[in-house]
């Protein structure tokens, strides 16, 4: 090889030592795994990789070089010239599909004019690329087509993009943004479509992209490496009851007390740390709800996803315009939702005190209420609750009948259900002070990884429940373990899509007697949906 590299000069020694190097890379990197993800019809690889003993993430799409790029940036440029888009079309998803639609089409012709030769794969792929150059966010789309990734963080332009992988946890990736410029337009255009803005003078950005994924942007020189972005995935279909019993996320037992408490509008606080679920949970819930009671959601940006055949009003916060004015905050919807004559509140995070003390009053004035908080016991979520920032009083701790704590093992990056519990109240002989301890009801057990009971009888529960309704504690057992069966009838014959469970639960609401019959006849739960 000396000798080869010798007769080939300075240039032959540099091209030679780059395709050894070459060489011994691709020797060091492992597949894992590899996989497709449809990308708007096309069809894209990925590779789970592991080089130099780290994991990797690669999205395998066709090489374009400098004359081909030039000559798609033409493309491009007539395309948009094409184009004409009023502001409040940005805002319309059919519009954008329809859009969508017309430039794929133009593209398919201007590439068939221009490389004739081209093969059907590699065209699919360039015409995906202008779309998402035009109207996405660039490569960054095919890491959101992926229902594998839950995050996708954009540090800067000197980094990879990273994401967390469901299974692999977190993976730097092969896409890097060629500019802070080009993060910052990204951001931009996230902005935008949500009729947001984020500049240097509001360099902060919460919002919600088309796909309804939750983003989360910073600018430089607030965020000192570079321009950022963040983006929390929700799933494309969405958790249900018999998804979490399956995963252990739940039992069957843990859910029916839960779907008793919303049918019988308890209120119920969700607690847990960040990523632990709560909004999972909270959504995985929601089909409960009886489908003619009116729901009214506040959130910062949405994050629920309720099914289509719920009763549903969803509300979203708005920052200040750059002159201070417009804004519209979690306690302005709070108070407002209150005149919207709701059945049910639900609000996404209790973050202050003034929010609390209207959420609690809405509780205590017959309004069922569901929210979640970040603590991680249900002894910690009483003392959130009742010291700064939130600090209610705690006498006002009693209208809420049901506490689910959520946990997630970074380990092994399982969820599950950590504590349910309602909170008791204690009076003190002496002070003649009020106030409350958590009581357990169940507990999950890490070494069996089993959620278990904890308390003989749920005594105070069936107390409020009773109260509320009339049923004698015999008949709410009764009513636990029909749902139970429920729950258990749709596992088996795996009945698990949204609105799959929304039919059910809804023909339970309005005919009861013949989901019983169809439950104890064990027979298939699809044809009560024909």
């Amino acid at each position: 090889m000396t000798e080869q590299m010798l007769e080939k000069g300075e240039n032959g020694v540099g091209e030679e030592l780059s395709k050894v190097r070459e060489n011994v890379l691709e020797k060091k990197e492992r597949v894992m795994e590899s996989y497709e993800v449809d990308s708007d019809d096309v069809k894209v690889r990925v590779d789970v990789v592991v080089k130099d003993h780290i994991p990797a993430y690669k999205v395998i799409v066709p090489e374009i070089d400098v004359a081909t790029m030039a000559l798609l940036d033409d493309i491009k440029e007539k395309l948009i010239g094409a184009v004409e888009l009023s502001a409040t079309e940005i805002f319309d998803p059919k519009i954008m599909n329809e859009l969508k639609k017309e430039l794929r089409e133009d593209a398919e012709v201007l590439l068939g004019e221009e490389l004739p030769q081209l093969d059907s794969d590699t065209k699919k792929h360039f015409v995906l690329n202008l779309i998402q150059d035009l109207l996405g966010l660039g490569k960054i789309d095919f890491l959101l087509d992926d229902d594998q990734i839950e995050e996708i963080v954009i540090n800067s332009s000197k980094e990879p993009v990273r994401i967390y992988h469901k299974k692999y946890g977190w993976l730097e990736t092969n896409i890097i943004i060629e500019s802070e410029a080009q993060i910052s337009n990204y951001a931009n255009i996230i902005a935008r479509r949500i009729g947001r803005e984020i500049t240097t003078l509001n360099p902060l950005l919460d919002a919600h992209l088309m796909t309804k994924d939750r983003a989360n942007a910073i600018l430089g020189p607030i965020a000192t490496k570079g321009n950022t972005i963040t983006i929390r995935k929700f799933a494309r279909d969405p958790w249900t009851a018999p998804d979490f019993i399956k995963n252990k996320t739940a039992n069957s037992e843990v859910l029916a007390l839960i779907w008793l408490c919303i049918q019988y509008e308890m209120n119920m606080l969700i607690s847990g740390g960040t990523g632990s679920g709560k909004t999972s949970f909270l959504n995985v819930c929601m089909p409960f709800i009886p489908p003619n009671h009116r729901i009214i959601s506040i959130e910062d940006t949405r994050e629920l996803q309720l099914p289509r055949f719920l009763y549903w009003c969803p509300l979203t916060t708005r920052p200040p315009n750059p002159e201070g004015k417009g804004e519209v905050t979690m306690l302005d919807l709070v108070i407002n939702s209150l005149r919207m004559r709701p059945d049910r509140i639900i609000m996404g995070e209790i973050r202050k005190q003034r929010e609390a003390e209207v959420l609690f009053e809405a509780m205590h004035t017959g309004h069922s209420v569901y929210s979640t908080l970040h603590a991680d016991t249900c002894a910690q979520t009483i003392t959130r609750l009742v010291n700064p920032p939130i600090n209610i009083p705690e006498s006002m701790l009693d209208a809420v009948h049901l506490n689910v704590v959520m946990f997630r093992d970074r380990k092994t990056g399982i969820r599950r259900i950590f504590e349910v519990g309602e909170f008791i109240e204690d009076i003190h002989p002496e002070t003649k002070r009020v106030s409350f301890n958590p009581s357990i009801l169940y507990r999950w057990n890490p070494k069996t990884d089993e959620i278990v009971q904890t308390a003989q009888e749920n005594i105070r529960l069936y107390e409020k429940i009773g109260t509320h309704t009339g049923l004698a504690p015999d008949e709410i057992r009764g009513e636990i373990e029909l749902k139970k069966k429920i729950l258990e009838w749709l596992v088996k014959h795996n009945v698990r899509r949204i609105e799959e469970i929304g039919k059910i639960m809804n023909r339970y609401y309005v005919d009861t007697d013949t989901v019983i019959k169809f439950v104890n006849e064990d027979k298939n739960p699809k044809k009560l949906l024909e």
